[in-house]
């Protein structure tokens, strides 16, 4: 009895001084970094440098351009129809001609429409290269424009004062070595031998591209399946030849911002976040597929993201002639002309705020600095209006686009806008609340 007590007593000190380390060590950690999770980023003080322009920059354009624009009839069309490879090159590859490819107005488009970065897919899914690759035959140097496609995409984007993106796909359909068409992502790989090959095959063409066209902001990471890519190797490469570069969450650690696609979601906390969308149903170009957003459209979308503190990269699938089709072009034009008028509450670092982050019927809210926007979606339906959500008092109240000061009232947590003009019900109209300090929410929600 003595010993079993003698061995629970060893036991219980042994737990208690575990446990006692356990906690210096977690304290030591939120000491040095703030944080007790091991998963949160703790960005230095070169991150932030780095990742300034990210944070204030909003809105970027996507580009989905390649042999698939030739078919006409999106991004997959290779897998989804399992085209074999001679047949993709001849009847699709060689025509992929960009004969009106004209990068400098794909640039003032973008500037048109407020965005402040662009990224190009380099390389999809299908492992046709856009550049001048030592490392594979398959592309635009030997088929279809027989130039070096970015190349003229980094120098006009650049000269534009925009920040240059590459989207590259480390999955690769056409590779011998990578396990191709099946109907999703593969599941594993032939040999050893064979995995090893495709990857040092793909981190020599990052290694190009990183390396023969000067300063580039963004590697944007696709398809990075199935596992044993070396995602964290090549990442700490690209590191050293791009100091300045971002990098997105698709290929391992280490990265800089997180992105979902297709659905407005924040991402985890204390990392930059974008949400990439499509304009129509497709990311190639789909000649017969013209259900497009409307620019109210895009700009609730863009809204969505500012108000949880993230970037829109909106997507365009140019012809395979290299011209953006006339629909989303004017539909950008559209809404750079909105941003132009209101442009007030992208003028910063929009941060993640309480304010929100919850539905409302009629609004959706942005925050920066000591200002509340409500950007009006739904118009009122009175000539008063009650926005329950900032627990501030309230210095002023007025339209953004005209400066046109409103009448208000604040009870509690209610704040009354009064004697409204009637709005445009088809477009969207922010008012801006400035209010006493940082914003902060009236009210706690329950899921919070």
């Amino acid at each position: 009895m003595k010993r079993r007590h003698i061995k629970k007593g060893i036991l219980l000190v042994g737990s208690i001084l575990f446990i006692t380390a356990l906690l210096h060590e977690c304290r030591e950690k939120i000491r040095k970094t703030g944080s007790a999770v091991k998963d949160e980023k703790v960005f230095t003080e070169s991150d932030s440098a780095r990742l300034d322009w990210y944070l204030n920059a909003h809105f970027g354009m996507f580009i989905h351009w390649g042999v698939y624009s030739v078919p006409a009839r999106g991004e997959w069309v290779m897998n989804r129809e399992l085209i074999p490879l001679d047949e993709y090159k001849e009847k699709y590859a060689s025509k992929v001609l960009a004969e009106k490819y004209d990068r400098r107005e794909w640039a003032e488009l973008a500037k048109k429409a407020g965005m402040k970065y662009v990224v190009l897919t380099a390389r999809h899914h299908d492992g046709f290269c856009l550049w001048d690759t030592k490392t594979d035959q398959f592309n635009a140097m030997n088929y279809g424009p027989k130039k070096d496609l970015i190349r003229l995409y980094v120098d006009a984007i650049r000269d534009a004062g925009l920040k240059v993106g590459f989207y590259y796909s480390v999955a690769d359909w056409h590779h011998p070595d990578y396990p191709a068409f099946v109907r999703n992502w593969p599941g594993g790989w032939k040999s050893e031998d064979a995995r090893v090959r495709f990857v040092e095959h793909y981190h020599s063409q990052v290694r190009e591209l990183m390396t023969n066209y000067g300063k580039i902001d963004i590697l944007w990471w696709d398809g990075s399946a199935p596992d044993g890519m070396e995602g964290e190797k090549i990442n700490k490469e690209v590191y050293e030849l791009q100091p300045g570069i971002l990098i997105n969450d698709r290929n391992d650690e280490p990265y800089d911002f997180n992105t979902s696609e297709q659905k407005v979601v924040a991402g985890e906390a204390g990392r930059p976040w974008e949400a990439c969308m499509t304009l129509n149903g497709n990311w190639g170009y789909h000649a017969t597929d013209h259900y497009y957003k409307n620019p109210r459209e895009v700009i609730k979308v863009l809204l969505r993201c500012t108000s949880k503190g993230g970037n829109l990269l909106l997507n365009v699938g140019p012809k395979s002639d290299g011209t953006i089709p006339e629909e989303s072009v004017e539909i950008l034009l559209e809404v750079g002309d909105w941003l132009k008028k209101n442009h007030e509450f992208l003028d910063g670092p929009v941060q993640r705020n309480k304010i929100g982050q919850h539905w409302n019927n009629s609004v959706i809210p942005t925050v920066l600095g000591n200002k509340v926007y409500l950007h009006f979606y739904n118009a009122p339906t009175e000539d008063e209006f009650c926005y329950a959500e900032i627990g501030n008092e309230v210095h002023f109240v007025k339209f953004l686009e005209t400066g046109q000061p409103i009448e208000f009232e604040k009870k509690g947590p209610r704040l009354f806008l009064k004697n409204l003009p009637e709005f445009d019900e088809y477009a969207i109209t922010t008012v801006v609340v400035e209010v006493e300090g940082k914003p902060r929410e009236a009210i706690k929600w329950t899921e919070d």
